[in-house]
């Protein structure tokens, strides 16, 4: 078997809501690895960078231009020969990069019981029969919309924005704010079962206006927004704050005049991440990201519901009768990550306070390794894993090597490291801004006990 160290060329996709041209880390990522069908045109928005197996934008072995799929396929010990089997020869997760410069769609991914229904009724719109689980860890700063708010935000807003409650309707808002009365943090089941009905009843009644009735109601959000500054939405609102959320309706509005999402925002936490901070979202979980580049980690599917902030294909009652409909503090979807017990870091990487953190969501599929070495020479040593891993510099330059295969490594290069295989990182940079290499490293593996990742 060849040395599992293989240098990946990875595609690009160009959406509308990507940043344009070398402003796009998707894009200054893909050029950095020779193609000869890709070059970063200025004015073209770069959306996403795809590295892994799936179908649709498939990563290459640059070498010999093989696929990923192909190399896996045929030679099953660079998966591990459980993770092959478990995962039907594929790779089990989608890595990718997401340089976000203005609002991507409303949306969902759906379970997998779900994707299976969607993709057999509807293969076009619906392009796999796989959940999609995800995990984005911001590389730049980032904004979005994730998850539904904590009831009494809501319950706050359908008061103070007359123009939001004019669209749901007393009726539908009366009979939501009676339901979560009083228990609006509530443990109880029977509770937590009647909040969910009232939440979905009222946002499947905001999902389904009619047209006339949000070109008014949008006209009259934006005056506020525009005249009340800080007022804006009522005092003793949620902690972002009025003057935030005018300006985001002005900012959303400026990007999909008189879209739904306007209104959608206000049932959703607004959340901003920093350098480094993530977040898990779980299948049928709701989102809209809104800027920022980010590294997303998810199972290998390309399946979303969309239903606001999009030119593309909307499914609204698939949207409003999948979702979850958990409602809580941003604060219980962000991720904690923990110091990587299994990578050993050199005397140099100590001594510049490098560090190997994972980020381990609650799903068999991935875990990702992020590590900083902050010091020309400085090492990370990772232990073999049974299952594959792709590596992604963002930052630095050094070597990543495998047994006596040692490739240079720059921001921006990919590779693929097999199953079984020791990998070293060795920095090249100086980390005078506080870090010098860094580099991302998702992985799926299942132990000797039959238990996934650690």
């Amino acid at each position: 078997m060849q040395v599992p160290l293989i240098r990946l060329q990875c595609g690009v996709n160009s959406y509308d809501w990507g940043k344009i041209g070398q402003s796009s880390a998707a894009a200054k990522y893909a050029a950095a690895t020779p193609s000869d069908d890709f070059s970063v045109q200025e004015e073209k928005p770069y959306a996403e960078l795809w590295m892994g197996t799936h179908p649709s934008l498939p990563s290459k072995d640059l070498e010999t231009k093989r696929t990923l799929l192909d190399l896996v396929q045929d030679n099953q010990a660079l998966l591990s020969k459980d993770v092959a089997e478990r995962y039907e020869n594929k790779l089990p997760f989608l890595f990718k990069v997401l340089s976000i410069n203005k609002a991507l769609s409303i949306q969902a991914h759906p379970n997998k019981k779900l994707a299976e229904q969607l993709h057999a009724k509807d293969p076009k719109n619906y392009p796999d029969d796989n959940h999609k689980p995800e995990m984005t860890i911001a590389v730049t700063p980032f904004d979005g919309l994730c998850g539904f708010r904590p009831l009494a935000e809501i319950t706050h807003f359908l008061q103070n924005i007359p123009s939001l409650r004019r669209l749901i309707g007393d009726d539908e808002a009366n009979a939501f704010e009676d339901a979560v009365k009083g228990k609006e943090t509530s443990d109880k089941e029977e509770d937590q079962k009647t909040n969910k009905k009232a939440l979905q009843s009222a946002f499947t009644k905001l999902m389904n206006v009619d047209k006339a009735a949000l070109a008014s109601a949008t006209e009259e959000l934006l005056k506020a927004a525009e005249s009340e500054g800080a007022s804006f939405a009522g005092e003793g609102g949620p902690s972002n704050g009025g003057k935030e959320l005018a300006d985001l309706v002005i900012r959303l509005n400026g990007q999909f005049p008189g879209d739904i999402g306007l209104f959608v925002q206000f049932f959703l936490n607004y959340v901003k991440l920093e350098v480094g901070e993530a977040m898990f979202l779980k299948a049928d979980d709701i989102h809209a990201y809104l800027s920022g580049d980010i590294i997303e980690c998810m199972a290998s599917s390309d399946n979303v519901v969309r239903a606001g902030f999009t030119p593309k294909f909307k499914d609204v009652s698939t949207l409003t009768t999948m979702l979850t409909y958990s409602y809580a503090p941003i604060s219980e979807q962000k991720m904690t990550p923990v110091d990587y017990p299994y990578a050993t870091l050199s005397a140099a990487a100590y001594s510049s306070n490098s560090a190997s953190i994972l980020y381990d969501p609650p799903i068999p599929e991935f875990s990702v390794v992020r590590t900083a070495l902050n010091k020309s020479g400085a090492k990370a040593t990772f232990d073999p894993i049974q299952g594959p891993s792709i590596l992604l510099c963002t930052k630095g330059k050094g070597y990543v090597s495998v047994g006596p295969k040692k490739e240079k490594c720059e921001e921006g290069y990919v590779f693929f490291v097999g199953a079984t295989a020791e990998l070293i990182i060795e920095s090249e940079s100086n980390g005078e801004d506080g870090e010098g290499m860094v580099t991302f490293k998702a992985f799926c593996e299942i132990t000797d006990e039959g238990k996934e990742k650690l």
